[in-house]
């Protein structure tokens, strides 16, 4: 009900009002100087994700695969700036650990052979450096062009195509997410109540019987030795 009332009732509106097709439309915000910006665009009955999952999946992949590759390279330098940041580190003579910084204290360490591992160190942070600008700009590269095929891509689906993503793809697997999400709840609450009642009842009754005797016989024991009769 919850899908219904924040998605499927809008689709159905704008699929009884203009029947099954996928328009765009350019998103366009006004900014504080009062300017209107180009924000990109969108598609409220198949969103641009469906398109690209369906039509575009290796460009995606190929997407990820660069994502994983500049994380990959932010992390390393992030672990050398902890390795090197301390009073002896490389960086220690560094406001900032960045391209301009990095780049003018190489400078004037260049003639200095004492500074030879702090040389190493900051030539290798400035290589990873370059590289993550390189990955960025490719990576940005190839977001805009995956964003220009799946805008040119609407304009080519028929009824069939905008059926099968927004029924299958978009509703259907919205859907069954959910509910798997929900069985998984279920069994996990399920799981987590047998697993309490198995602590809870594990020991069988004579032997809890036998274990309440045996204290009640200690317990008796020592009240006579204080002095209590029974």
């Amino acid at each position: 009900m919850d899908y219904w009332a924040t998605t499927m009732q809008d689709d159905c509106y704008l699929i009884a009002a203009d029947g099954w097709k996928a328009k765009t439309y350019r998103i366009i915000e006004t900014n504080k100087k009062g300017k209107e910006v180009d924000k990109g665009w969108a598609c409220d009955l198949v969103p641009k994700q469906l398109v690209v999952n369906r039509y575009f999946a290796r460009q995606q992949a190929a997407i990820r695969e660069q994502e994983t590759a500049l994380e990959s390279v932010a992390a390393q330098m992030a672990e050398m700036e902890e390795e090197h940041g301390g009073e002896d580190g490389a960086f220690a003579e560094l406001d900032k650990v960045n391209k301009a910084s990095v780049s003018a204290r190489l400078k004037e360490i260049k003639s200095d052979k004492e500074a030879k591992e702090e040389a190493e160190a900051l030539h290798a942070w400035l290589k990873l450096c370059t590289r993550e600008v390189d990955l960025k700009k490719t990576l940005k590269e190839a977001e805009a062009e995956l964003d220009a095929l799946a805008y040119g891509k609407y304009p080519t689906l028929g009824e069939a195509d905008i059926k099968t993503l927004t029924v299958e793809d978009k509703w259907m697997a919205t859907i069954s997410a959910a509910i798997h999400g929900e069985m998984d709840c279920i069994s996990q609450s399920l799981t987590q109540r047998v697993k309490e009642l198995a602590e809870r009842y594990g020991t069988p009754l004579p032997i809890l019987t036998g274990k309440v005797a045996d204290l009640s016989a200690k317990v008796a024991a020592h009240l006579q030795k204080m002095g209590f009769q029974p």
